[in-house]
Formats: structure tokens, C-alpha cells, sequence
């Protein structure tokens, strides 16, 4: 498929280009149908919301409020109801608003603060926040607002005034972008080079971002699900572009065809790539295991678009890689690469002096990155899920406005009222006994309807506050129960509570099964129990270092002022979830990349020191520049405006690079050379059982197996001349495989002869380079004997038919 696409670029990129703009005409002609489902069975906040709508349909959907502040003088006046009153009349009679309590009215005295400056009025919608019109919400904003001058403040507040307050989008992805770029540059040196990472994941992106959207039509598909598509497609696909592009550039470097160096990329780094993105559809999917509802639509979105973006970057990819040609190495390189032929196989730079550093003090290393990814983990210990609300926003938002309005002229507690749903009668006990409890403001009963009653209570204390949680739990333990009533606790605070309680209790299944699932496809693609096994170990500690990276951030506030974020509160009830499973499935991209060049090696050498420092040699500068990659596109989404988005962005920068920087590059490979050939153990009796799934192709295996495995190993000799037949002393004669391994290099003598090893009969690239002529490339065929073979090094203009230069 790579040599098809190869062959027919501008085919592939018409047909990418259709699907692009064909996906983006029909989704922006049909529009976005999201669906907020979001429901929490057998919960006493679920019972309550159920009893409210049977009784109260009109009621039964979400609450926001009205705020209002006079500079001077008082809400009382006839000045300032002329104003508030009309708007509040064309409020209560718009389509989808159930009900306006104003503080005008008989009941409304409590709404008004006791220096007669602020008062609110609450606007009832018919449905949950999620499910309200957006133009319905703005409405409701700028009819308020259109109230106020003149020394007269009014703000609103509440979930569904939280929806058309949405930053703008794009600003986050483009930053995320530009710096990816910076990156890519720095890394490759080249232009052409850093943009191909960018337009894959672009690709992948718009096409899976185009397709939710349409897919929204048919099926529940939250907005949450484009935010994290975009999040995860810009990460995974500019990394697997960087994977298979490094690995292509490698191999031109040493000598290969642009066709060839480019379909062994994509039959190495690809198969990686497609079992990378395997994995992390198998973490995103283990959401399901919660029974949740609405994740099933995020599972939805986010599948579909790191499908597409593996399917861009093992289709899309190398057609672009055809187009280029040589021009995917910088000017520098291919100057280079012109003058003194091909590079050889050994690493080299600082990547190479820190994987011996690691062979030579494997327990100092290790040591130390458990220590610190220890300390990192502590402030788990202290982790709250929770809910974060209008006093995250930031300070220019109507929503954080009203917030602080509202705390100001009633006390915190009015941010979050808790609704008591009582089912029959003894209300009035119920109501005198909540008035009594420790951390309750005000509790008042609504009229009854339908044999339902209402009593809406007050709490002393913020949402946020763990007193309020306790509050709850002791209406529902204690005062309900000593009622003897029949009688459920509902309300956004409570809801949150419960969706916190939930998550928490099936945190450990989803944790297990993807644990699972991903120790499963490890010991099936590398044949051992070990790895998977260290792997599982190693993303547990990923994630608990970089949940307390989270916790010491957002709940107790270190830092938060220079992200610019806002109040310090709980980590949000959703993100250990999501955040686990984008962690879990990005973690195992790294674990492949690495084991996998590690796993190769050792299926050459048997040697497992040797296999462990070479492939994380070769492979630590690219996981960590994906990383860095990463890491720059989740933090840009603090730019988002949005808190959980910034939330999630900072978490999930936190864990890549906790994961790349220290995990990949010190422990794991610490820990398998303490472990020495026991990492590749895996019992007879599971090997015969286990089906075959090869992440490294199989033809670079046999093509390095042992001479007694394949056939009898064997020699290339002749000699190195001019074309006049002057002999080449000091010409570099290099033997690569197909897959683009030296084998063996030697430099020709004085008469120009030259010896190299052959491991076994097969077709190798035979490569010679001798200053000041054109290097030489050829592919050989050794059959069981010596191969005589005389090499004729010459201008590059003089190359001889049937050969061809190692640049040109």
C-alpha cells in the first residue's frame, strides 16, 4: 500500500483533498446536532430531577438567574423596576422559559439583600441546561441586559448562561500549532520536513472533526467530543507523521532510494503507528465500561478521529513523501550526504551518551525517577472530585459577575441552592427541621403540585466547599430519614456530587480494563509477559504523578495565578476518566515506539543489553520531541478560556511529558537492564497459544536472523577503481539490508580492495563512498557463495546505467 500511495501521490492527495472539502460542504450544509445526555441512574439527585418533572414539567429544567446592583439608592425604587420589571415580563414569555421569580412579587422579599442594593430574580427553563436553545440563552442575555445604565449593574448566571459564553475557537489549535512547528523545525532543519507532520494531523483532524459533526445527526454526540477530538488528533497525528518521517529521512541518510526508504518507513514505524493507534482506540473505548451515557458519544468522536489520522499518515503521508523526494532531508544533509556518502548505523550525540549512561548506572537512574515521580504523586493523596462553576470563570464573564454579585449581597451558598423533591405530606417538619441543620442559609417551600413539594435551601457555603457536600449527605442521611418523610436532595450541587461519587466508585473497573486490555496487546506484539507487565506498572505511575502535578495545581492553587485561571476548587468530576484514557492510550504510543526498536534489536543480536541501549539510542530524541510536540498543544489550550479545558490541557501536558522525559528515557530502560533477558520470557505453553501480531515487518527479522537459520553465511569482495581503473584507497564499502540496517562497513586498501561479511544469501544494498567522488548505491543478490562485485566510483554525471547515485 506505502509503494502504491508512493506511486500515485497526486492521486491520493486529490482524494484527500475531496474528502476534506467534501466532509467540510456536508457538515457545515447540515449544521451540528449535539445531544448533552447526561444521565446518573439510581441516584438520589436522578430521583429527585424525575419527581420535579412529573410535577413540575414547567419547572423541572434548569435554573439561572437575574442579578441586578444599584450604584445608589435601592432596588426598591420606582426607577430602577420601570427597567428590571418589562424585562423580566419578555423573559417569562419567551418559548422554553417555564417560570420568573421576581423578587417584585408577594414571595420575592428574600431576594432582595438586606442593604437593598442587589436582588436577583431566578429564570426557570423547561429544560437541563445542556438541552436549552442557545439562541433561546441569548436571548434571555441580551433582553436583561438590555435593562441596565445609568448606575443600574445586571449580570447573569447559571448553567445555561455558561453556553453562549464559549470562547472563540481556533485560538488554542493555532497556538498548539505554531509551537508544534517550532518544534518539528528544530527538529528536522528542514521547512518542507516540518510541514508534513502539521498537514497529516490537519487531515486527520478536519476530516474526523467534519465527520463528528455529521455523525451528530444520528447518534448522541456531545460538544465535549469536538474539543477532545481536536485535542487528541492534533497530538497523535503530528506524532505518528514524526515517527514515520524520521525513520524515512534515516534511511536516505544511509543511502536508500527515496521509494525504498519510504515503504520501509511506513512497513516499520507504520506497523507502529497502526498498533499505536490501535491502543489508543482501545483506551478511548474503555469509557464504555463506566456506563456513562454521555461518553459513549466522546468515545465516538475521538475513535473516529485518530482512525482517520493513522489512515492520513500510512496513506496520506508518503504520497506527500513522493512529492518531496530528497528535499525531506534539509540543504545541510544532503550536501552532506552527497560528499561523504552514507551515514553508518551507530547513534550517536547526547541521545547515545545517555542510553550508556543508563546501561553503565541502571539502579542510580532508576532510583532517582522513582523518587521524584514518588514526590510528584503526593498531592493525589489529597484529590476531591468535584464540579467547577462560575467562580472559575474569568473575571470579564457575566456569569463570574453574577457569581460575585450574588456572594456579595447573599452569601456564598445562593451559587449552588440544593432542591428538597418531598413526595407527599410532612413538609412542613421536613422544612423546620432543615432550617435547623448546621450549614443552611434559608430553606423555603415552593406550593405543592400533584402531591409534590419543593423546598429550596440555602447553603452557608460555596458549591465547591466540602461543607456543602457534607451538607448533603446529612439531609439525605439524617434530617430526611428522621422526617419520615419520603424525600429526594437534587440540584446542580447535588447532581455534581453524585456524578462525582459515581465516577470515583467505577474509576477502578475502567482502570483495570484498560490496564487489561493494553497488557494484552503488548504480550501478543512482543511475545513476552514482562514488558506489558513493566508497561501496566509504568502507566500507573504516569498517572498518579500526574494527577498530583493536577491536584497541586487546581485544588490547592500552586501556580494558578500564572496560567491565569482563576480560584483554586476540585478537579473536575469527568477528567480522571478521560484524562486516563487519552493518558493510557498516549503512554502506550511511547512504550511501542520504544520496545519495539528494542525488540527488534534483540531479535537480531540476542542481546539484551545491547538491544536495550540501541533502541533507546534511536529512539529517545523522537519520543521526546513528539512529546514536546504534545506537550505544546495541551497547554495551548489554556488559552482556550474555558477552565476544563484548561484543566484538562495542563493534566494531560503534565502526563506526557512525566511519561516521555522520565519514564520512557530513564526508568524503563533502567528497569529492563536490571531485568536483563528476563523482559523477554514468555512460557512455552502461552507461545503456542498466543496468535501472531508483528509490529517490526517480518522481513528484517529473517533478513538478520542467524546464518544457520537462513543459510550459510558468505562474503562481497572486489576491488574499488576510478574510471580509468586507478585504484580508491580509504573508500567507505557499506552493507545495509533492505530494511536499511548496516550490516558491515569497511574502507577499501591501497589496491582498492575491499571484504564485507554477509550474514546470509538474500538482496542487500551494497553502498561505497570515496571523497571527492559520487557516492554509489546498488542493490546486490548473494547467493550461497562469495559474490565478486568491482565497484566504479565516478562523477555524478558519469553514473553508470543500472546504478544510481546515493543523493541524486
Amino acid at each position: 500500500m506505502a509503494r502504491w500511495c508512493y506511486r500515485h501521490r497526486l492521486v491520493v492527495l486529490l482524494l484527500w483533498v475531496g474528502a476534506l472539502f467534501g466532509l467540510g460542504a456536508a457538515s457545515s450544509t447540515a449544521g451540528t446536532n449535539y445531544a448533552e445526555v447526561f444521565s446518573l441512574p439510581d441516584t438520589d439527585s436522578k430521583r429527585a430531577y424525575d419527581q420535579m418533572k412529573k410535577a413540575f414539567p414547567e419547572r423541572a429544567g434548569d435554573t439561572d438567574t437575574v442579578v441586578w446592583k444599584v450604584e445608589e439608592g435601592s432596588v426598591r425604587d420606582a426607577s430602577v423596576r420601570s427597567r428590571i420589571e418589562p424585562a423580566l415580563r419578555d423573559i417569562g414569555g419567551m418559548k422554553g422559559v417555564g417560570e420568573v421569580a421576581s423578587p417584585y412579587g408577594a414571595r420575592g422579599a428574600a431576594q432582595i439583600s438586606e442593604d437593598g442594593r442587589i436582588a436577583y430574580a431566578q429564570v426557570t427553563f423547561a429544560e437541563q441546561a445542556d438541552a436549552v436553545p442557545k439562541d433561546l440563552v441569548q436571548d434571555v442575555v441580551d433582553t436583561a441586559q438590555d435593562a441596565e445604565g445609568d448606575g443600574l449593574q445586571v449580570e447573569l448566571g447559571g448553567q445555561a448562561i455558561t453556553r453562549v459564553e464559549e470562547p472563540p475557537t481556533g485560538t488554542a489549535e493555532l497556538v498548539g500549532i505554531l509551537a508544534a512547528a517550532v518544534v518539528l523545525f528544530l527538529a528536522f532543519g528542514s521547512l518542507f520536513a516540518m510541514l508534513l507532520p502539521i498537514l497529516v494531523a490537519l487531515f486527520g483532524v478536519g476530516t474526523g472533526m467534519f465527520s463528528t459533526q455529521l455523525l451528530s445527526h444520528v447518534t448522541n454526540v456531545p460538544e465535549l467530543a469536538s474539543l477532545l477530538s481536536t485535542l487528541i488528533g492534533l497530538g497523535v497525528g503530528i506524532d505518528y507523521a514524526l515517527f514515520i518521517v524520521t525513520r524515512h529521512r534515516k534511511g536516505i541518510l544511509r543511502g536508500m532510494d527515496p521509494e525504498e526508504s519510504a515503504v520501509t518507513a511506513l512497513n516499520t514505524s507504520g506497523r507502529a503507528v497502526l498498533f499505536a493507534g490501535g491502543t489508543v482506540c482501545i483506551a478511548l473505548a474503555g469509557m464504555l465500561v463506566t456506563n456513562l451515557r454521555f461518553l459513549d458519544g466522546v468515545v465516538i468522536g475521538t475513535s473516529l478521529t485518530v482512525v482517520l489520522s493513522v489512515l492520513a499518515a500510512v496513506t496520506l503521508l508518503p504520497a506527500l513523501l513522493g512529492l518531496l523526494g530528497h528535499r525531506v532531508l534539509s540543504r545541510r544533509q544532503r550536501r552532506r550526504l552527497a560528499v561523504q556518502g552514507p551515514e553508518g548505523e551507530r547513534p550517536s550525540g547526547l541521545a547515545a551518551r545517555w542510553s550508556a549512561s543508563v546501561e553503565r548506572r541502571p539502579r542510580s537512574v532508576a532510583a532517582l525517577a522513582l523518587v521524584l515521580m514518588a514526590v510528584l504523586a503526593l498531592p493525589l493523596l489529597s484529590l476531591r472530585l468535584g464540579t467547577v462553576d462560575q467562580g472559575n470563570n474569568e473575571e470579564s464573564t457575566t456569569t463570574r459577575k453574577a457569581y460575585d454579585l450574588l456572594a456579595e449581597g447573599f452569601g456564598p451558598g445562593f451559587n449552588g441552592p440544593l432542591q428538597v423533591v418531598v413526595n407527599g405530606d410532612g413538609t412542613d417538619g421536613l422544612v423546620t427541621s432543615i432550617r435547623q441543620t448546621e450549614g443552611v442559609a434559608q430553606a423555603a417551600a415552593a406550593p405543592p403540585a400533584n402531591g409534590v413539594t419543593v423546598i429550596q435551601v440555602i447553603p452557608t457555603t460555596s458549591p465547591q466547599a466540602e461543607e456543602t457536600d457534607r451538607l448533603i449527605d446529612t439531609l439525605r442521611d439524617d434530617v430526611i430519614p428522621d422526617a419520615g418523610v419520603e424525600a429526594h436532595v437534587g440540584g446542580v450541587t447535588a447532581v455534581s456530587k453524585d456524578f462525582a461519587s459515581v465516577t470515583a466508585d467505577r474509576l477502578p473497573l475502567f482502570i483495570a480494563t484498560i490496564i487489561g486490555l493494553g497488557f494484552v496487546l503488548l504480550l501478543i506484539a512482543f511475545r513476552s509477559v514482562v514488558v506489558p507487565l513493566t508497561a501496566a506498572v509504568m502507566n500507573l505511575i504516569a498517572a498518579a504523578a500526574s494527577f498530583g502535578v493536577l491536584v497541586a495545581i487546581f485544588q490547592w492553587g500552586w501556580g494558578l495565578n500564572l496560567l491565569g485561571l482563576g480560584q483554586e476548587g476540585p478537579i473536575a468530576a469527568f477528567l480522571p476518566i478521560i484524562m486516563l484514557s487519552l493518558l493510557f492510550g498516549l503512554s502506550m504510543d511511547y512504550q511501542v515506539f520504544l520496545v519495539s526498536r528494542m525488540h527488534e534489536e534483540w531479535v537480531h543480536t540476542k542481546d539484551n543489553a545491547r538491544a536495550v541501549r540501541v533502541g533507546l539510542a534511536e529512539t529517545s530524541r523522537v519520543i521526546n520531541s513528539a512529546a514536546l510536540i504534545m506537550v505544546c498543544v495541551f497547554m495551548a489550550f489554556v488559552l482556550s478560556g474555558d477552565y476544563g479545558a484548561a484543566m484538562a490541557g495542563v493534566g494531560l501536558a503534565a502526563a506526557v511529558a512525566l511519561d516521555a522525559f522520565i519514564l520512557r528515557t530513564a526508568l524503563v530502560p533502567a528497569a529492563m537492564h536490571l531485568l536483563g533477558n528476563s523482559n523477554w520470557w514468555l512460557p512455552a505453553w502461552l507461545e503456542k497459544r498466543l496468535p501472531h501480531l508483528a509490529v517490526e515487518p517480518k522481513e528484517e527479522a529473517v533478513a538478520a536472523q542467524s546464518p544457520a537459520a537462513q543459510g550459510p553465511a558468505s562474503v562481497i569482495h572486489g576491488f574499488v577503481r576510478t574510471a580509468d581503473g586507478a585504484p580508491v584507497e580509504g573508500a567507505a564499502v557499506a552493507l545495509l539490508s533492505k530494511g536499511g540496517r548496516q550490516l558491515d562497513r569497511v574502507e577499501s586498501l591501497a589496491d582498492g580492495s575491499y571484504i564485507v561479511s554477509v550474514p546470509a544469501p538474500g538482496t542487500y544494498l551494497l553502498a561505497t563512498t570515496g571523497t571527492p567522488y559520487a557516492s554509489r548505491a546498488r542493490q546486490v543478490l548473494v547467493g550461497d557463495g562469495p559474490l565478486v562485485y568491482d565497484v566504479e566510483l565516478a562523477d555524478a554525471a558519469d553514473v553508470a546505467e543500472g546504478e544510481v547515485d546515493a543523493v541524486n
